[in-house]
């Protein structure tokens, strides 16, 4: 049976199964409707592990990038008058080293080296170690085969040594540019397992199949299904892998190996110059150090963070 509602005119009959009062229910409870990315986002925006590694990287960059306009010295300036003058010196913030070049200038230019080799690194290995990976895993079979036993083949041999043998050849790459190039070119080996592994899994999967029967192509199989669906893993080893190239780096140039160039420097170069005086001048050994610390530590905050955020079951972070 019908109601009826009172209004100043007169009374109105209601319209059957319809909200009462006429008018249209607000609703109170609306959900927004967010795509995967949006809530890759949201969940990383969330993470004050993966946040505090943003913030500190964001700052070094600008230390790195920012400070050398602001500072206005330049790292090849050298001051006989002023050689090796502890931090707190007048003009000195963080003293002088032997020859009298600026300390604080020099880990600004550390700091865009480092990162430039870390780029180098990404730009070589990555596209690489997907390319390999890719074949492999969506391939198998021989090709499989063929392209894991020579990634096993190179594995044998420890990376770092690999390093100094192809840099002890070519002792003119002994720059920036060189040794990032030279890591890039041999650094590609975890991702390709990884992104194999990925693959082996991800094209027995039920889309993969629908999109075999509907006629796609095998690149737009690999580019438009498996590689985006493989994205959290490779950003996940994008990060950590750019903090272990700064080590190797460092570890390169301490080996004597690395950069090496007239008023050519890095982070590793810095703290490789500055071993030697640690008993002495240690700011020249302690704040290379500390500030190659800092990058690795905020990189691998960061990878912590996109970890969480493409991890859908991990229910520690609220998208």
């Amino acid at each position: 049976m019908a109601t009826t509602q009172a209004t100043a005119g007169g009374v109105l009959p209601a319209v059957p199964g319809g909200p009462q009062g006429g008018g249209v229910v607000d609703r109170v409870f609306t959900v927004k409707a967010r795509s995967q990315r949006q809530q890759i986002v949201g969940r990383f925006l969330h993470n004050k592990v993966g946040m505090t590694g943003l913030v500190i990287f964001v700052l070094m960059l600008l230390f790195g990038f920012v400070g050398p306009l602001i500072h206005g010295v330049d790292y090849g300036t050298q001051n006989v008058e002023a050689q090796s003058v502890p931090p707190g010196t007048a003009g000195y913030l963080l003293g002088s080293d032997e020859i009298g070049r600026d300390e604080l200038a020099g880990l600004m230019q550390g700091v865009q080296r480092s990162l430039f080799i870390v780029v180098l690194f990404v730009g070589f290995s990555l596209p690489l170690g997907l390319l390999i990976g890719a074949l492999a895993g969506y391939f198998g079979k021989w090709v499989d085969s063929v392209l894991m036993r020579l990634v096993d083949l190179i594995l044998t041999v420890p990376l770092l040594v690999v390093l100094i043998v192809v840099a002890s050849n070519f002792p003119g790459s002994r720059t920036p540019l060189g040794v990032g190039i030279i890591l890039g070119l041999f650094g590609w080996l975890d991702l390709a397992r990884i992104v194999r592994s990925q693959f082996l899994s991800l094209r027995e999967k039920e889309y993969v199949e629908a999109a075999h029967s509907l006629g796609a192509s095998n690149s737009r199989i690999i580019f438009k299904h498996l590689i985006p669906n493989s994205l959290g893993s490779l950003i996940v080893w994008t990060t950590l892998a750019a903090a272990n190239a700064i080590i190797l780096e460092a570890s390169l140039t301490y080996l004597g190996f690395g950069v090496n160039g007239a008023n050519q420097t890095s982070l590793g170069r810095l703290v490789s110059d500055g071993v030697q005086a640690a008993s002495t001048r240690p700011w020249l050994f302690y704040f290379p150090g500390i500030t190659l610390l800092i990058i690795v530590l905020s990189i691998n905050l960061i990878g912590d963070g996109i970890r969480d955020a493409f991890n859908p079951g991990n229910r520690r972070v609220r998208a």
